[in-house]
């Protein structure tokens, strides 16, 4: 994409919803309906094993699960997502999917509350006893085992190329714009399977909680990054946001707690602070007892401090950059005018997607091209951010957002809905309450 300093495209948007968890989400689905029909044939009794699943989203995963498991045969499925805090193409694609396995939930309240009511879900023992629960979130390892696939077929895409223009192999690293830690934990994972990663970049918004800690060791949910340096405002001027998630231009990343650093704080605690001649089943308990301590520390204080020697092991696999807004939307607008000069149609970055190419360019600077190549994730079509995609090119004036319009979306706003208010307030036991109001035979 940018052959000066190396760095390379990976659209994984090509999917029926126009995001990355098209990729994840269509095989879950299929997985799930597979063994549901196999179990099915298999019971003498005639009753039929029903599936319910649930789901957090901020945005891309509601849509992608969604169109994943609509229509399919005994699963029900429940996407709770914030209200008025999903783009509108986000809410029109989940909300006008009329089929009737499929309950949209609108809550009151972030995406935080709306994880937490599904791991409170998960975690009550009543549901559990009368319903076979199922997650679409990225908590759910199958979502992780199909993302670890394109590491794999993009660094040997990417490595042919090479090789047949030089002859060489040179390092690369790959940069996931990311807020749940769910898509560059499956780069991790790619990494310890073998693949020769470089380094892996985590890129956030001005949500930084990631950020801060890879810079800190502090994961600590109300602070913004360099804010206690500049008298309560980050680097980029930005207010301090004590009260938890700031809104931004990428809001499938305006998330504080992401689920899946909690599976990398175990993997790392098992391997830097329990003793390697201990038995493993003994070291993997003591990693899980102190994962638990530090995520106590975080729900009664806020925040936790690891050790160096864990900071250091983090540090050796990761590094991490913050974007902010306003740079979001200059290097929408840089991308779009530095491709203008080509006979190509010009090149438009969803907000999501800029912010890894943001942190790609930075990183570029640090490592050396062309020594070191750089694989941007590009997680989201254009189209599904209208808001910020115009804000940051409103100046051009070839510009047409219709032009980047899929046909997809150009009759979603006309289409029916179907959505249910839920209140915050209501918690676990509203959610209880609902879901087996609507799943068949459970009332």
């Amino acid at each position: 994409m940018q052959e000066k300093e190396q760095i390379h495209l990976l659209e994984l948007f090509h999917g029926p919803t126009f995001a990355f968890k098209d990729v994840a989400l269509q095989f879950l689905g299929n997985l799930f309906e597979y063994f549901l029909v196999r179990k099915n044939k298999q019971r003498e009794d005639g009753k039929r094993e029903h599936l319910t699943v649930v789901g957090a989203t901020s945005g891309d995963t509601g849509s992608a699960a969604i169109y994943g498991l609509r229509g399919k045969k005994d699963v029900s499925v429940f996407i709770m997502f914030p209200k008025g805090k999903v783009s509108p193409v986000q809410e029109a694609q989940m909300t006008t999917v009329l089929d009737a396995n499929v309950h949209n939930l609108a809550v009151d309240g972030t995406f935080d509350d709306c994880q937490g009511f599904v791991k409170q879900l998960f975690g009550d023992a009543d549901m559990n006893s009368t319903h076979k629960l199922a997650a679409v979130n990225s908590i759910n390892w199958a979502r992780i085992l199909a993302q670890i696939t394109y590491y794999f077929h993009a660094y040997a895409s990417l490595h042919k190329s090479l090789k047949a223009k030089s002859g060489s192999t040179p390092a690369v690293r790959f940069v996931v714009p990311t807020g749940n830690f769910g898509d560059i934990l499956a780069g991790y994972f790619a990494k310890r399977m073998g693949l020769p990663i470089a380094k892996l970049v985590i890129a956030t918004n001005e949500n930084d909680i990631l950020d801060r800690f890879w810079k800190s060791g502090h994961y600590e949910k109300h602070a913004v990054h360099g804010a206690a340096a500049t008298g309560g405002f980050a680097e980029d001027g930005a207010k301090a946001h004590p009260g938890g998630v700031k809104e931004t231009l990428s809001p499938a990343m305006d998330i504080l707690v992401s689920s899946n650093f909690e599976r990398l704080l175990w993997f790392l605690s098992f391997q830097v602070l329990t003793p390697a001649d201990a038995p493993v089943a003994e070291r993997r308990q003591a990693a899980g007892k102190q994962v638990k301590s530090w995520l106590d520390d975080l729900r009664t204080s806020g925040g936790f401090g690891v050790d160096k020697k864990l900071l250091a092991a983090a540090q050796a696999d990761f590094e991490s950059e913050r974007v902010s807004d306003q740079q979001t939307l200059d290097t929408i607008r840089d991308v779009y005018q530095s491709s203008s000069s080509s006979s190509s149609a010009p090149y438009i970055l969803d907000p999501h997607s800029a912010i890894g190419i943001n942190a790609a360019q930075r990183s570029a600077k640090r490592s050396g091209a062309p020594e070191t190549h750089h694989i941007a994730l590009a997680t989201a079509h254009p189209a599904k951010f209208a808001n910020a995609v115009e804000e940051a090119l409103r100046t051009e004036a070839a510009f047409r957002f219709a032009d980047v319009l899929p046909e997809q979306f150009r009759d979603l706003e006309g289409k029916e809905r179907r959505v249910m208010d839920m209140k915050r307030s209501e918690g676990i036991d509203g959610l209880r309450k609902i879901v087996r109001e609507k799943v068949p035979g459970s009332a």
